[in-house]
């Protein structure tokens, strides 16, 4: 929780629910768009990588059943590539759930920038508001 330098939480929106911001800014539908494609496509990569590390299994006992000395060296170099191809589905499926992790944080830097437009402009509004009411000319008081 944000605190000010003194502790006060004065200026921590969650310290108080009820408080409304002046600044409403829209948030756009494409900012809120689901991921779920992503999340599959990143589930099916993982999965792979697991079904692949059955196959190993599965191909060392058969290997390791059938007795021949030659059957050992091929089953190590199979047992590497099986391993290594594994290793690479499951970093593809990480850098998937890593793509949506960051394109949240895009779409928050959207929705904060969008934001701060807004308070600007209605600074702005307001600045050039007291400007336009300095500008007339004080009412003649001389009696």
């Amino acid at each position: 929780m944000a605190h000010d330098i003194d502790g006060d939480l004065r200026n921590d929106r969650r310290a108080f629910p009820d408080a409304h911001t002046t600044i409403d800014a829209q948030v756009r539908e494409e900012d809120m768009e689901p991921h779920a494609g992503l999340r599959y496509i990143a589930w099916l990569f993982k999965v792979l990588a697991i079904l692949m590390v059955l196959v190993l299994i599965a191909e060392l006992v058969i290997g390791l059943r059938s007795g021949t000395p030659m059957a050992i060296t091929t089953l190590m170099v199979e047992a590497t590539r099986l391993v290594v191809f594994a290793a690479f589905l499951w970093a593809a499926g990480d850098m998937a759930l890593m793509l949506i992790e960051s394109n949240h944080d895009l779409r928050a830097t959207r929705i904060l920038v969008g934001r701060m437009a807004a308070a600007a402009a209605e600074r702005d509004a307001a600045h050039a508001r007291e400007r336009s009411g300095d500008s007339l000319p004080a009412p003649d008081r001389r009696g």
